[in-house]
């Protein structure tokens, strides 16, 4: 009887996606979202800042991740469904996570599909899931470390033997992925594939003991049983997302928690984010989207507190978060029995290293993705400054211009030497062990179009700015097509055109970013209106028609950024910023005889913007005169007395953070001494 279900189910969704939009998040009847997303497929990057970066996706970074993972140099991603499948022999190679990460590759091309409808990604689509649901377990199970060892006679090998080994995660990246692919395709291939494996997780935590209950590491699974729940309208999976929030507590209560996986103490009644900062930010996404479908005071009230500890203790000017590469918490806690090991962590308030931040990208892009969905379910600006910040700094450092090698980690300096060994490079590479961020990479940069506009009942809201087009229908069905023109970040201009709009009037919403100061907006070219304060959004609300025109100029200052003084390591130091872009300072740029180290950024310093288009695949630089001192002998000296230093000038230019690192091996800081 489920099989009957199961293929009506598919076959009414099959014809529902022919002609529905393609969101990431299908939040459009969630009774507690305050905007809706808009379908990939209604967003066009065409010139500028953001196109240039989904045409690196589509063009570099797909096609190699493609072949990188198809092919076992390094390790092994399809292949390990291949054996799985019995189509070839051979043992399980690879991190317990892998099935994820290709899973995330088969989202980054069916969004990319959503927007290009290139028939060869959809063919290699096909081709992938056709092995992947042959690999499948008939009552659902599927997880490749599992199954090879079981075909190849392990008798040890069962499911949820191990809670750190990523079942759950992967099957929530395929929960994902598989929602996607549908809208994006129209086919139920790999739907089936997750709906299986969905059932069969509804069976396995029927009752789940507190043992069991912790394999949630890495929670990608709540966000794609949610996202399950409304491509499939299938209310199970909705209460099968709330089951497995409820096994937090469960944990907790039992004692076996721990802050790594932010079980230690029950789940609303987290006041910080704490522990592995990937899984956190996921945890915090996931419960947005529960939000969104439940209207759950009390989650809404605990995202609120953890969100104000991160941004106000916790995040870093790049907009990346977790600072540790190991540490421990709760920090200095008298009950030593509840201390957890916390790795790859947001540490404790305002402890935020330079040279020895690991910032994963994971979860700089896990930020982006929490505060989105927030940004969803309340239509606050501050969420989409958050975002933004992040996707323009910490998120595109983890890729290098050509789009073929990748950080793992992010710091905001390198020195050479470094003060202590690190254990990832702080040059991007092509590989890692951990191979987790790129896909996330790939995906991220091909549903970027996603983010860029909201829509609400008469509303349409301008998240994201970079030459676009969009083409969408408002909630009561009004059709609107606009053009965006911008060189957005490098300036402020922005024009918005109105293409074809109905004759209801509706409200354009302009996003004004906290950072900006006197933004101005005119219609037709007439009078000039100042806009309501930064970190708000801009309502133009009026009867519109095709050929209307909006000008928005948010002007671009460089700025000198200083921390709070709680932050220890950046004491007497101040950053640059421009617009949502963060400045640092990289040895390349620095005459000869002149070490980072020695540079100081003096008060009342001027930076001249230039654009440069032959630099670094086109950039704003930021020339300016810093002080250079001559550092002396410090070897084998800790300390030594303080005298004073002769200083001397020295021209520099700045360049954005995101695209250091592209010109060999080099020092970089993005916090600069003050004199």
């Amino acid at each position: 009887m489920r099989l009957i279900c199961l293929n009506l189910t598919l076959l009414l969704l099959a014809n529902l996606a022919a002609s529905a939009a393609v969101p990431v998040i299908n939040n459009f009847a969630s009774p507690h979202a305050q905007v809706r997303a808009v379908g990939l497929d209604e967003v066009q990057w065409t010139t500028g800042f953001w196109a240039a970066q989904f045409a690196s996706c589509r063009n570099q970074m797909l096609p190699g991740m493609g072949r990188l993972m198809e092919g076992t140099n390094y390790t092994q991603f399809f292949r390990n469904f291949e054996i799985a499948a019995g189509l070839t022999e051979g043992r399980y190679r690879g991190a317990p996570f892998n099935d994820g990460d290709f899973y995330k590759l088969i989202e980054a091309a069916s969004a990319a599909y959503a927007v290009t409808h290139d028939e060869f990604l959809d063919r290699h689509l096909d081709r992938a899931i056709t092995v992947i649901a042959k690999a499948q377990r008939n009552d659902g199970y599927i997880h490749t470390p599992v199954l090879v060892a079981q075909r190849n006679g392990d008798t040890n090998a069962v499911a949820f033997r191990d809670r750190n080994n990523f079942e759950v995660y992967n099957m929530g990246h395929l929960f994902t992925a598989a929602c996607v692919h549908h809208r994006a395709t129209g086919k139920t291939n790999l739907l089936a594939v997750a709906i299986k494996a969905a059932d069969f997780l509804e069976q396995a935590f029927a009752n789940p003991s507190p043992e069991l209950a912790r394999n949630s590491i890495c929670p990608s699974h709540y966000m794609g049983l949610i996202e399950l729940y409304r491509e499939t309208r299938d209310a199970r999976y909705l209460e099968l997302a709330k089951s497995f929030f409820a096994m937090r507590d469960l944990v907790a209560r039992s004692g076996d928690g721990g802050d790594d996986n932010q079980d230690r103490v029950p789940f609303l009644e987290q006041t910080e984010a704490v522990g592995h900062a990937v899984r956190a930010n996921y945890l915090f996404a996931g419960a947005a989207d529960l939000f969104a479908e439940t209207g759950d005071a009390a989650t809404w009230a605990m995202l609120e507190r953890v969100w104000t500890n991160v941004v106000a203790e916790k995040l870093y000017i790049t907009g990346a978060c977790g600072a540790l590469y190991d540490g421990a918490s709760p920090d200095s806690s008298k009950d030593q029995k509840h201390i957890t090991r916390t790795h790859q962590a947001y540490g404790r308030n305002y402890q935020l290293p330079n040279t020895t931040a690991h910032n994963e990208t994971c979860a700089n892009i896990g930020n982006v993705m929490w505060n989105w969905r927030m940004f969803l379910a309340s239509g606050e600006a501050r969420f989409m400054d958050v975002a933004e910040l992040a996707l323009y700094n910490s998120v595109l450092s983890g890729v290098s211009l050509d789009g073929t090698n990748f950080f793992y980690t992010n710091p905001l300096r390198v020195t050479d030497p470094l003060p202590t060994e690190l254990r990832w490079s702080r040059t991007r590479v092509p590989f890692v062990s951990s191979f987790c961020c790129p896909p996330n990479l790939v995906r991220t940069l091909a549903e970027l179009g996603g983010y860029a506009y909201g829509k609400s009942s008469g509303t349409i809201w301008v998240n994201l700015y970079g030459g676009s087009t969009l083409s969408t229908k408002l909630p009561e069905g009004t059709l609107v097509k606009l053009t965006q023109q911008t060189e957005y970040p490098w300036n402020g201009r922005v024009r918005i055109t109105i293409n074809e709009c109905g004759p209801s009037p509706f409200a354009l919403k302009l996003r004004i970013p906290g950072w900006a100061k006197g933004a101005t907006v005119r219609v037709n070219l007439g009078p000039v209106t100042d806009t309501t304060s930064p970190g708000s959004y801009f309502e133009l609300r009026r009867d519109w028609k095709p050929g209307d025109v909006v000008d928005l100029d948010i002007p671009m200052f460089a700025q000198m950024i200083e921390a709070n003084p709680l932050v220890e390591e950046t004491l007497g130091q101040a950053a640059v910023k421009r617009g949502p872009v963060v400045y640092c300072l990289e040895s390349v740029d620095l005459p000869p005889g002149v070490r980072l180290m020695d540079c100081r950024v003096p008060d009342g310093a001027q930076f001249m913007a230039r654009y440069d288009q032959r630099l670094l695949g086109g950039v704003v630089t930021l020339n300016t005169t810093l002080m250079a001192g001559t550092p002396g002998d410090w070897s084998g000296k800790l300390y030594r007395e303080l005298k004073p230093q002769e200083l001397r000038p020295v021209k520099v230019q700045l360049i954005p953070y995101f695209v250091w690192g592209n010109r060999g091996t080099s020092e970089m800081s993005v916090w600069l001494r003050q004199p």
